[in-house]
């Protein structure tokens, strides 16, 4: 059985708009920071929670949120929209550098 053209003209619009969106639904993928492998990476700020916790935005584009691994490692001098390197160990920031001149 053959759809009127209007019917499958919608479709294919449906589809096309849907295989736009998907790949942009994919770049805000929250992970957890513990299945972050160890390792240095680059973030950028979108909050800070508290002073032992930070909302940032991987290089990659996956969204997290670091706690401090450490008592001296403390976030409220933190903005969002700085850029960071930090230093993760078991999903935790041992060390990081804000890398933003304010």
């Amino acid at each position: 059985m053959l759809l009127p053209l209007q019917t499958r003209i919608s479709q294919v619009a449906f589809a096309v708009i849907l295989a736009t969106l998907t790949p942009v639904c994919a770049l805000a993928a929250t992970v957890d920071a513990s299945t972050i492998p160890d390792g240095t990476y680059n973030a950028k700020v979108q909050k800070v929670v508290d002073p032992k916790h930070v909302e940032v935005v991987l290089d990659n584009g996956n969204v997290t949120t670091f706690a401090a691994g450490r008592d001296s490692v403390d976030f409220t001098k933190l903005q969002p929209n700085d850029q960071l390197k930090v230093s993760l160990i078991k999903g935790s920031v041992m060390v990081y550098a804000d890398l933003t001149s304010h």
